[in-house]
């Protein structure tokens, strides 16, 4: 039986940063068709769509609006009304009669309330109200948007405690790994060819630089020790590059392709998760963690709760420049006995978890939500062969 498609919200573009809502989607896709919608893009001649195909079953969608629009702050309201226009147009070029909203962001809520979706599915994934320049209704729009969901979905145990009270369907899905992809990066591994002529030791994060990050404790990292190499691999957003620390052995590498990361984790003898101790990281489960965990490296990480946590057997901890630099010192001075300890307690946390499993508990909780029909609504159905305004064209991806 054919299952209901999904038209999912996110404030990720999908090629920005492979991380959970490229996990979970392109597991969904196998089983229903997703489309996922991106924020729009501005300075197109006309409003429309660029279409991309990252895996069958799966279509991304970027709306390109008219007009110098600006720096857009996510799915600003100003121009919900098109958004809906272009919208309707689209669900009607792909012939959708029915459909699960499934939301990322509460300020994608109007848009996604007005194609009456039968059912709405919040994954909460962080809390977006904490962080830099957040839009000022992001609460309100939250409280309206648990109010009217009707599945919640959680991504760490910090999360699921903030909202659990707040709706009477939520559940606690952390983020998990692909263990076969990241254990690449073990020790003997394929090592990235910008890493090989670096000497060691190799210190080194992968992720987004914003404002969760502590670059105060690379700097220290960098200053106490000159032989270790820094090595930071991800883009720079929200925050001046400029302020950034430099020195001789601080490497920013930039993105890198998801399926690269192995590479650069197999050259490292670290892995770090420098992680600001601020709002903007009191509910943050950081995907990256089991990842590092399946190449086998030791981990320094900051007091992040949804880290520590479950795994502090696992992870040397230090919080401040100068504890933070005792627990990498801790974690390169580490003998053999202590570290085959920590490598069996990541293989049992590992068996535990995949994003396959994790994928099966959404579907089945998502299924039965959509069996309850929560949403009655209106559907658009397709009265008419609705060309769909294109604009330039993103190459499909096989």
């Amino acid at each position: 039986m054919a299952r209901t498609p999904l038209l999912v919200y996110s404030h990720l573009r999908w090629d920005f940063v492979y991380q959970r809502p490229q996990h979970i989607m392109s597991r969904l896709a196998q089983t229903r068709p997703v489309l996922f919608i991106e924020e729009p893009v501005g300075n197109a001649a006309a409003d429309g769509w660029e279409r991309s195909e990252p895996s069958r079953g799966l279509c991304v969608y970027r709306p390109r609006l008219r007009g110098d629009v600006g720096d857009l702050d996510g799915f600003d309201p100003k121009y919900t009304e098109r958004m809906i226009a272009l919208l309707e147009q689209l669900v009607m070029h792909e012939g959708i009669c029915r459909h699960t909203a499934w939301l990322y962001t509460p300020r994608a809520l109007q848009m996604a309330h007005a194609l009456a979706p039968e059912v709405v599915v919040y994954d909460c994934m962080d809390e977006l109200a904490n962080f830099r320049n957040a839009s000022p209704d992001l609460p309100v729009l939250e409280r309206e948007l648990l109010r009217q969901a009707d599945v919640v979905f959680t991504g760490g145990p910090s999360l699921y405690r903030a909202k659990k009270n707040l709706h009477p369907k939520v559940f606690c899905f952390p983020s998990s790994v692909d263990v076969e992809h990241f254990s690449k990066g073990r020790s003997g591994g394929v090592v990235a060819a910008d890493m090989e002529p670096l000497p060691r030791p190799r210190l080194g994060y992968y992720g987004v630089i914003d404002e969760r990050f502590d670059a105060s404790l690379i700097d220290a990292a960098a200053r106490a020790h000159p032989e270790w190499q820094l090595v930071l691999v991800g883009p720079v957003v929200k925050i001046d590059v400029a302020e950034l620390p430099r020195h001789d052995n601080i490497h920013y590498v930039g993105p890198r392709p998801y399926k690269d990361l192995p590479r650069y984790l197999a050259g490292w003898d670290v892995c770090l998760l420098p992680f600001a101790l601020n709002d903007a990281t009191r509910f943050i489960s950081p995907t990256k963690t089991l990842e590092y965990m399946a190449a086998e490296h030791p981990i320094v990480t900051t007091s992040i709760r949804d880290v520590v946590g479950p795994y502090s057997d696992v992870v040397h901890v230090g919080d401040g420049p100068d504890e933070f630099v005792a627990a990498c010192e801790q974690a390169l001075d580490a003998g053999t006995v202590d570290e085959n300890r920590r490598r069996a307690q990541m293989k049992k946390i590992l068996s535990r978890t995949s994003w396959d499993e994790t994928v099966r508990g959404m579907s089945a909780a998502l299924t039965e939500a959509e069996g309850r029909f929560a949403h009655s609504g209106r559907s658009i159905g397709l009265l008419i062969e609705a060309p769909l305004t294109p604009s330039v064209a993103l190459p499909t991806r096989a």
